[in-house]
């Protein structure tokens, strides 16, 4: 896709560091000074930019939201969630960007109490997003927290649901860890420092309009460690968790006894991880000490340290625990086997199981909400690549399926168009790799089919197959969509996961780079055919993989992508930086880590030759991935690259990075990226016949 229209040029103003002997020169490092009028001007070119060289797909990108808009329900209901006496659930309304949040006392028939309307909350904002949504256990007050810059600083209010006063408590600087006591008038928070790490926990009792005079309860000094607050489900105990990227610390308060004195699990200890519920006598817990994929221990209450801990569900080499709930009469494990999930179901001994079968042979299950401890029913959200978003209601007693709720397809779908696969390449090194596919079914293999190839491969996340219905503009286009189970993430366990960190972490590149040159061996597509996408940490592989080998992709989205990573990562100021050192490296301390990024940093490694067509997006106010990397980037690239393909950097001055956060805005941009994907490869007026 050969651009004419000149493109905005960045000033360059060298800036010299120098680090293990080697001096580096940064000609783009004043892009970092948000407050340089010059920086938002840039920003703002590169945005204009777009307009001109894409402003020709405004008649797509239109068509393209309608589509999408037309396969949402726009006024809708969630499945209710009971809690005591109450059923809690959200409305979607018609034309709204965002939920109502609502109950009913007893019944669905009761009247309705609106608990929060997040569209009021939002008039006169450009972005309005809820961090923590807690009811007191009497059900007579609502803690919740709202955002409305994009930066992930909360400010937490509290209203009273019998009158519905907001109280005059509120507390600025607030992060996603809010729990009740059991008193009802005691609110445990965390708050963030400058580098908006969570370090802190207070205590907070209603009717204190001076949040100045909160009890501070404790104060995480290591910058390698967040701060969490939690409850059991049985709710009998808070949690504070206490947690760097490999290590953790789980300390605990009786949630009748807010005042007293935090105990420990126990102590933080190098590379040993483990998560705690609370189940009568004894508490459950997770963890990975001499256990690689985790294995499920119990210990008793009065006497909760590991020399006490004893196995309930012993280690498999084969199996990963994911996490477990706790309910009354049974336990709910989720694991993962051969690259797919599973639940197991136990009695409360971890005896008696059986596994939870699912209708399909490659799918995905989100838990929760599971508020209710006494009860005998599970729910999750079932999905795949051809199912919409199902939620199901397990009874554990019987083993039986119910279906409360798939969302609905108001333009229509017929999933029987459509065909998923899972299919295995191979890395440099041998090793299999999975990908997940879906495609029109008459899809002919012939190397002509526009594909969009995702991936991630970081932090042990698994990309697991789900449904999307705005994939569909791409799959009735004719698009294969394809999923790279790269390793880095945890789908096949973890050493999955470790063999794509730290030293290891270009495994998770020349595996996807496998899983390119595997579609296009087998003709699924080719390399003018092909695009790929990935975001944040899927942006570092996107720079990764299209700076090692740019041939292979026609088109390359990286959203707020995590590209600048050497000097990120020499900067403790920044927010991560320490805690992801396990990661990634510590690259400001040990050469070793130092030489290894800079081997793979995408800002560090743009060289002069021809690049695919590339969209890069950001986050003003992002606090995970800092505006300026993509902007950089982009920079670099202008200044190198040899070809004159499309090079576009889409700046949103009023959100973070998660992009907008009403549903239409957000419908928007996906619009806006696929007509992005659809001109790049040559779909013309959104018809993939015409194009062929």
């Amino acid at each position: 896709m050969t651009v004419t229209v000149q493109p905005p040029v960045a000033k360059k103003a060298p800036h010299e560091t120098t680090l293990h002997g080697e001096v580096r020169v940064d000609p783009y490092f004043w892009l970092r000074d948000r407050e340089n009028p010059e920086v938002l001007e840039y920003l703002k070119a590169e945005n204009g930019y777009i307009d001109q060289v894409l402003g020709h797909t405004r008649e797509l990108q239109e068509r393209l939201y309608t589509e999408m808009r037309g396969r949402i329900k726009e006024t809708d209901e969630s499945v209710p969630e009971k809690r005591g006496d109450y059923l809690y659930y959200q409305r979607t309304e018609e034309g709204k960007q965002y939920p109502i949040f609502l109950r009913g006392k007893g019944s669905l028939d009761a009247p309705e109490e609106v608990l929060l309307d997040q569209n009021a909350l939002a008039e006169g904002e450009a972005y309005c997003r809820i961090g923590t949504f807690k009811v007191s256990p009497d059900h007579r007050l609502l803690a919740y927290s709202v955002d409305t810059s994009g930066a992930e600083a909360y400010t937490l209010f509290v209203k009273n649901l019998e009158t519905g006063e907001l109280l005059p408590d509120k507390v600025p600087n607030t992060y996603y860890g809010v729990e009740w006591a059991n008193d009802n008038t005691t609110v445990f928070y965390n708050v963030l420092d400058e580098a908006r790490r969570p370090f802190k926990l207070f205590r907070h009792t209603i009717g204190n309009a001076d949040s100045s005079q909160d009890t501070l309860v404790y104060h995480e000094p290591d910058d390698a460690f967040f701060l969490w607050i939690s409850k059991t489900r049985s709710k009998a105990f808070l949690l504070m968790t206490l947690q760097s990227n490999t290590t953790t610390e789980v300390r605990y308060v009786p949630a009748d006894e807010p005042e007293a004195d935090f105990a420990t699990i126990h102590p933080r200890q190098h590379e040993m991880e483990y998560s705690v519920d609370h189940h009568g006598d004894r508490f459950l817990i997770v963890t990975n000490d001499d256990a690689k994929n985790f294995k499920l221990v119990e210990a008793p209450v009065a006497a909760p340290s590991k020399e006490n801990w004893r196995d309930l569900i012993p280690h498999r080499p084969d199996v990963l625990i994911d996490d477990m709930d706790a309910f009354a009469g049974h336990l709910a494990i989720y694991e993962r086997e051969s690259g797919l999930q599973r639940i197991r179901i136990t009695s409360p001994n971890g005896e008696d199981a059986r596994y939870v079968e699912f209708p399909e042979q490659v799918y995905t299950y989100r838990a929760g909400p599971n508020e209710e401890f006494d009860k005998a029913v599970l729910r999750f959200t079932y999905t795949s690549l051809v199912t919409p978003n199902s939620v199901v209601d397990y009874h554990m007693d019987t083993a039986t399926w119910e279906l409360k709720k798939q969302d609905e397809i108001p333009s229509g779908y017929d999933p029987s168009l459509y065909k998923s696969e899972r299919i295995m390449a191979t890395a440099p090194d041998g090793v299999k790799v999975p990908m997940s596919l879906v495609y029109p079914k008459d899809m002919v293999r012939d190397g002509r089919n526009p594909t969009l190839l995702y991936g991630y491969g970081s932090y042990g996340y698994s990309m697991d197959p789900s449904f999307n219905s705005n994939r569909l503009s791409l799959l009735e286009r004719g698009f294969i969509f394809a999923i790279a189970h790269i390793r880095g993430g945890s789908e096949l366990g973890r050493e999955w996961y470790e063999q794509g960190k730290l030293l290891r972490k270009k495994n998770t590149f020349t595996d996807f780079i496998a899983c390119a040159e595997h579609l296009i061996s087998e003709r699924y597509t080719s390399p003018d055919r092909l695009a790929i996408n990935g975001r944040s940490a899927g942006g570092l592989l996107m720079g990764a993989v299209t700076n090692a080998r740019p041939d292979l992709f026609a088109a390359v989205i990286a959203g707020v992508p995590f590209v600048d990573v050497i000097n990120t990562m020499t900067d403790p100021t920044l927010p991560l930086t320490v805690i992801e050192w396990e990661e990634w490296g510590d690259p400001l301390h040990d050469k070793t880590y130092y030489d290894y990024m800079r081997s793979y940093s995408p800002y560090d490694n743009v060289e002069p030759k021809d690049y695919p067509n590339m969209l890069f997006t950001a986050g003003l106010n992002d606090p995970r991935v800092s505006y300026w990397e993509p902007a950089k980037m982009t920079a670099k690239l202008r200044e190198t690259k040899t070809d004159s393909n499309m090079l576009l950097l889409k700046t949103d001055t009023e959100s973070g990075h998660g992009g907008p956060s009403g549903r239409y805005d957000y419908l928007k941009e996906i619009a806006f990226e696929y007509a992005f994907l659809l001109e790049v490869l040559g779909v013309r007026n959104g018809s993939f016949e015409a194009a062929r």
